[in-house]
């Protein structure tokens, strides 16, 4: 028996043959493919990092040398660390924190409609600036869901982008309007919590 007849050869073989296949497929697909499209990229559900996540494509888009900015809704009570992380960007990176904290610290309804809609403002300068590669409206759904902001001004806004620019909306509860206009949604299961499960409340550099 020769080398090429042994079982471990026809192996080898056999897997190049399958990855050539698998290679001509995945070529052909993307010949069909467009570059350079602005994504509306959902991140929702229940479970933890939709933030998180949608920062890992902020420091991605930096790291690319786009221009970013980051509107924050609902948060915005305390300081967060992300924006001191990413105080070295500098003009290459806005940042805006416009909420005044989650609903059951503020408990004025009125005043967290017209923070909201204030924040929506500073939301829609960005989406119609052609300098900004990627928006991120973070737990902009949350406003959505509270209907301090309308489905219907937001879907209007994302259709104000210009065509290269990507815009991530996070929050749980995304309406199903903004699902179906999505083109990456992203459901974040929760399975386990340490708050639930264990009483241990949010801490620095997990939560916050």
């Amino acid at each position: 028996m020769t080398d090429s007849d042994a079982p471990g050869a026809d192996r080898d073989r056999t897997y190049t043959e399958r990855m050539q296949r698998r290679k001509a497929i995945q070529d052909r697909r993307m010949a069909e493919t467009v570059n350079d499209r602005g994504l509306v990229i959902v991140h929702t559900g229940a479970g933890k990092g939709k933030t998180t996540a949608a920062l890992g494509m902020v420091l991605r888009s930096l790291g690319h040398g786009h221009h970013v900015a980051i509107v924050q809704f609902i948060k915005g009570a305390w300081e967060p660390a992300e924006k001191r992380a990413f105080e070295p960007w500098g003009s290459q990176l806005a940042f805006h924190a416009t909420g005044e904290g989650f609903t059951w610290e503020t408990q004025d309804r009125e005043r967290d409609q017209a923070v909201a809609q204030t924040g929506w403002e500073v939301a829609l300068r960005y989406l119609a600036d052609p300098h900004y590669r990627l928006v991120l409206l973070d737990e902009v759904n949350i406003a959505l869901r509270h209907r301090y902001l309308s489905v219907e001004q937001v879907l209007a806004g994302i259709d104000v982008r210009p065509p290269p620019t990507h815009v991530v909306l996070t929050g749980r509860g995304a309406p199903e309007e903004l699902i179906e206009r999505a083109d990456l949604v992203t459901e974040m299961k929760l399975i386990k919590h340490p708050l639930k499960e264990q009483r241990i409340r949010a801490q620095a550099g997990i939560e916050f």
